[in-house]
């Protein structure tokens, strides 16, 4: 499907509500819980093991873990930076590493500035995906605030320009090229990347089937923990509690 600005500004309605208001957060938290450590691949440790899955996810960690996490996150969504801060380092580090949790991110587009964002974090496969992922979301309020600061006529030029062009504009406007060049990935090739319309396709249908697999899906970040969509979960406050209870 041809994606122009103006639709991908209208993904948003896509969201419902958009990001999830911070219900659930105030859920006991219990830390107990002992994890044996599945026998890591040699020369390594679980947070090691990189898969991008059928669905288009990017998973780390075991895939035959006991307990399969999977986030539904927008690179535009505030609370779900706050989980990035607040959560994936203990997640990561605890759970995760230890084999017993795998962990799988699945872009979701609540705006047209999700789509660019995905593209570039990406682009170079799951190798390099957590880390410019994780360093979005650290810096999100910078290119985001490059966003917001623009002038009304310079996002209406964007949204002039021919479709293959649209999406390279918005990443110029959000400092996302010169910032993930500085990452390691080269213009050139984000400039590939943001102008591969397969990949723009799929984000979108992938984002467009997640209220469809899950008709309760309110809005970003959501957890799915082993098949089921949790209710009232998007803090890691909320979540670490039933990731608990699941490895029990």
């Amino acid at each position: 499907m041809k994606l122009s600005l103006s639709l991908a500004c209208a993904v948003a309605a896509l969201a419902a509500a958009g990001c999830h208001s911070k219900s659930g957060d105030n859920a006991a938290v219990s830390t107990t819980t002992h994890l044996q450590q599945v026998s890591p691949p040699k020369g390594g440790d679980w947070t090691q093991v990189l898969n991008q899955t059928d669905q288009g996810g990017m998973m780390m960690g075991n895939p035959n873990a006991k307990v399969k996490l999977i986030e539904i996150g927008a690179l535009t969504c505030p609370h779900c930076r706050e989980f990035d801060e607040k959560g994936v380092p203990t997640l990561v580090d605890k759970y995760v590493k230890s084999g017993q949790v795998s962990w799988e991110f699945r872009n979701y587009l609540l705006q047209g500035y999700d789509i660019p964002a995905a593209l570039i974090a990406r682009c170079n496969g799951v190798q390099s995906f957590f880390p410019l992922m994780r360093a979005m979301y650290k810096d999100q309020s910078d290119w985001m605030g490059k966003v917001f600061n623009a002038p009304q006529a310079q996002q209406q030029q964007i949204q002039n320009l021919p479709p293959n062009q649209q999406f390279v504009a918005m990443a110029s406007l959000a400092g996302l090229q010169d910032w993930a060049a500085a990452r390691g990935l080269p213009q050139a090739k984000s400039t590939q990347c943001l102008t591969d319309q397969n990949a723009i396709d799929q984000l979108v249908q992938r984002s467009s089937d997640v209220a469809d697999q899950f008709p309760d899906f309110k809005g970003t970040p959501s957890f799915i923990l082993n098949g089921k969509l949790l209710d009232q979960t998007a803090s890691w406050e909320a979540l670490q509690p039933q990731l608990e209870s699941a490895l029990k």
